[in-house]
């Protein structure tokens, strides 16, 4: 009798256990979250394994995916090769459907309705083609899809994660929030000081953060890791970038 007993608690426990995982798993089924590329390269698009993990992470957990991009021309063309621009002329929505493996929308044709949380990749192209922070510095402006879009999830208050050098667009957006781009004095982050002192300027607030650690701004919903702003080893900047996508996730 004892035996059966204790046979019937585990087989209990095991489908009370196996219940909470799929409640768990339902739960995190339901987070629809878009994800902004820029283009394709770290030099002139998003870069490359920051989108790659954060797909992975939304991935792992259990988030659906929609990808979308500006349909407009990039700043210019990088050769990746020997890290000079070249004469071509490429369109940002084009290229970004090579990391999309195709499935990509115009981002004038994103939602907020149809989504719980966005998520900004980093590299260049955030900086070039989203907005001019590349060229302008603080004083840069915004596409207008890309700010239109930003303002649509803060005012529903629907999170967004952003990494690497794409903190600097809610920084624009959104006066007085708070963002990372890394640790301030410290020669792992070479551009970090220069960007969180313009941050600052524009009455945001830097919070110097590690590579493998996000800041969430919980006024705001926004959560920020700095990514490839680090001269990192690669899992470090995963390891980051998962924090900021299990944060996104969390708020959504």
């Amino acid at each position: 009798m004892i035996s059966l007993l204790q046979l019937c608690g585990r087989n209990f426990l095991t489908r009370s256990t196996v219940q909470v995982a799929n409640k768990t798993y339902s739960a995190e089924m339901s987070k629809r979250v878009a994800v902004v590329l820029a283009g394709c390269g770290v030099y002139d698009g998003s870069e490359i394994h920051e989108a790659s993990s954060i797909l992975v992470h939304l991935s792992r957990g259990g988030a659906s995916v929609n990808m979308f991009a500006p349909n407009v021309e990039q700043m210019h063309v990088v050769d990746h090769a020997k890290g000079e621009p070249t004469q071509e002329k490429r369109n940002v929505l084009v290229e970004s459907a090579r990391l999309a493996r195709g499935n990509i929308q115009d981002l004038s044709k994103l939602s907020v309705k149809d989504h719980d949380a966005i998520i900004f990749p980093g590299g260049f192209g955030a900086a070039k083609n989203l907005c001019t922070w590349a060229v302008k510095g603080k004083d840069c402006s915004v596409n207008s899809e890309v700010k239109a879009v930003l303002e649509a999830f803060h005012s529903e208050g629907k999170p967004i994660g952003l990494c690497c050098i794409s903190p600097v667009l809610a920084a624009k957006v959104f006066p007085g929030c708070e963002v990372t781009v890394g640790l301030e004095n410290d020669d792992k982050y070479p551009n970090t000081t220069d960007t969180a002192a313009a941050i600052n300027q524009l009455g945001c607030k830097h919070m110097s953060t590690a590579v493998s650690q996000s800041h969430v701004d919980h006024k705001n919903k926004l959560v920020t890791t700095c990514a490839f702003m680090c001269d990192a080893p690669i899992h470090e900047v995963f390891d980051g970038i998962g924090s900021m996508v299990q944060g996104v996730l969390k708020l959504a």
